[in-house]
C-alpha cells in the first residue's frame, strides 16, 4: 500500500491541464480558472480620493490653527463622489465626501468631526492636518500595468470583484473539466424507490455529484451499472470517448463482485491501487483507452471505494486536487492547522487515519465517537478531519494536524 503523500504525488504528477479556453462574462465566472494573467489597464483608484466625509484643504492654510485660535476658510465647492472637482483656491476649503475626487491643489482632508460650520459658507478648524491626511492616493491599491490575477487562479467572489475594479467585463478561462461518473452495486437504489431486503439508498451519488458541481466540472452521470464485468467495460468505453476523467464509486476491492479493477485493466491500465489510509484504502488510479488502441489517447480513471465516508474522504483528499490540477490550478494543497486535541485515542492504526472531528467552544477538537467508514453522520457533525500519522495514539492536550472541510471544498 502506498503512503498517502506518495499516492497524491503520483496523481498530481500525472495530471495534465486540459486544453481549450473560453471567454466569458466576469459576472458568470465564479469558480472558473483563469487561463491568462489579468493586467490592470488603469490605476485603482484612478485619482486621489477622499477617505472620509469632510473638507479638502491646503495644509499650509491651517498651519496656525489651534483651539485658542481657530482658522476659518470659505467653502468654495461641494464634491460628491462621481463628480468633477475644480482646482482648490488658496484660503478656501471644499466640502468633500468619501470616495470623491480630491481637487487639484488640496493636499489633506479634515474629517467633518474635526471641523465646525454653522452657515455652510465657512468652516473653522482647530487643528492643522498633516499633508496627505485622509487622502487615498491614485494607484494606492493597484498600479496601471501590474498583474492582479495570475493564470491558474480559481476565481473567488473577491477575485471577480478585483477583476471588475479594473474594468474587466470578460475573462479568459479554462474550459470545464469533463467528468463521467457511475456507481456499481446491485444493492443500490435511488431515494423514492422501494427498498427491497438487502438494498440501500445510493447516498454517494448525491455527495459526489454535489462535490463535482462545486468544483465547476461538466458532469455526465451514467447512473448505476450492474455488477457485471461486461457492463462495467462497456460503460468505461463509452465514458472514455469525450471525458477527461472517469470517476467510479464501488467495486474497486478484490471481491468476486468487484469488477471495476479488472474492467479498467482490460480497457486501459491501473497505475496505482490501494492506499495506506483509513478510511479509503481501495482507491484506484489509472486510465482508459479512448477509441482505437493505436490512437494512444486516454481518459484518466479514479475508482473510489463504496463506503460513504471512504468515498467522501478520498474525493476531498485525492480527486479534488487532481481535478483542480486538470483545470490548471497550481496550488491545490489545503491549509492545515495545528490544533489541540480535547480527547484521547489510546491506539493508532497502522494506516494514516483521517478522523472526523469538530471544533468545540474552547478552541480544541472533539472526536466523533464512531469513526466507521459507513457512518455518514460523522461528516455532517464534523468540521473537518485530523490527519493522524500511522501507529500514533493521541493524548488529550496534544497538538494535531487539522484540515477543515471548508479548506477541502473551496
Amino acid at each position: 500500500m502506498l503512503a498517502t503523500a506518495d499516492a497524491l504525488g503520483r496523481l498530481l504528477d500525472a495530471a495534465r491541464p486540459v486544453t481549450g479556453t473560453e471567454r466569458i462574462d466576469t459576472l458568470n465566472a465564479p469558480g472558473r480558472v483563469l487561463a491568462a494573467d489579468v493586467t490592470s489597464p488603469l490605476d485603482v483608484p484612478p485619482m486621489h480620493t477622499s477617505a472620509m466625509d469632510g473638507y479638502a484643504v491646503r495644509a499650509a492654510d491651517l498651519a496656525a490653527a489651534s483651539d485658542a485660535a481657530p482658522v476659518a476658510l470659505r467653502i468654495s465647492q461641494r464634491i460628491p463622489a462621481g463628480h468633477m472637482a475644480e482646482p482648490l483656491a488658496a484660503g478656501t476649503a471644499a466640502r468633500i465626501f468619501t470616495g470623491a475626487t480630491v481637487p487639484p491643489g488640496a493636499d489633506a482632508v479634515v474629517m467633518q468631526e474635526m471641523a465646525q460650520t454653522s452657515d455652510h459658507a465657512t468652516v473653522a478648524f482647530t487643528q492643522p492636518p498633516a499633508p496627505g491626511e485622509w487622502i487615498t492616493r491614485q494607484g494606492a491599491d493597484i498600479e496601471r500595468g501590474s498583474v492582479i490575477l495570475r493564470a491558474g487562479t480559481r476565481l473567488t467572489p473577491q477575485a471577480l470583484g478585483l477583476a471588475a475594479s479594473v474594468g474587466c467585463a470578460a475573462l479568459d478561462v479554462s474550459r470545464r473539466v469533463r467528468v463521467a461518473i457511475f456507481f456499481t452495486g446491485d444493492e443500490l437504489r435511488m431515494p423514492g424507490e422501494p427498498l427491497a431486503p438487502g438494498a440501500i439508498y445510493n447516498s454517494n451519488r448525491f455527495t459526489l455529484r454535489a462535490l463535482l458541481t462545486k468544483l465547476g466540472c461538466d458532469v455526465t452521470d451514467l447512473g448505476i451499472v450492474a455488477d457485471r464485468l461486461d457492463a462495467t467495460r462497456d460503460t468505461l468505453r463509452r465514458a472514455a470517448l469525450d471525458h477527461d476523467l472517469i470517476l467510479t464509486c464501488g467495486g474497486v476491492s478484490v471481491g468476486e463482485e468487484d469488477h471495476v479493477k479488472p474492467a479498467v485493466e482490460a480497457e486501459g491500465r491501473i497505475a496505482m491501487w490501494q492506499i495506506a489510509m483509513k478510511p479509503g484504502k481501495p482507491l484506484a488510479f489509472g486510465a482508459v483507452r479512448r477509441g482505437a488502441a493505436e490512437a494512444g489517447e486516454e481518459a484518466f480513471f479514479i475508482g473510489l471505494p463504496g463506503n460513504p465516508v471512504s468515498s467522501f474522504c478520498t474525493f476531498l483528499l485525492f480527486v479534488r486536487p487532481f481535478i483542480l490540477r486538470l483545470a490548471g490550478v497550481e496550488d491545490v494543497a489545503p491549509r492545515v492547522y495545528s490544533m489541540r486535541a480535547d480527547f484521547t485515542q489510546k491506539k493508532g492504526d497502522r494506516r494514516n487515519e483521517f478522523l472526523r472531528a469538530r471544533v468545540n467552544d474552547r478552541g480544541g477538537l472533539d472526536l466523533f465517537p464512531n469513526q466507521s467508514s459507513a457512518v455518514l453522520t460523522s461528516t455532517v457533525w464534523g468540521d473537518g478531519v485530523i490527519d493522524n500519522p500511522p501507529n500514533h495514539a493521541i493524548s488529550a492536550g496534544e497538538t494535531v494536524r487539522f484540515i477543515p472541510f471548508s479548506e477541502l471544498m473551496r
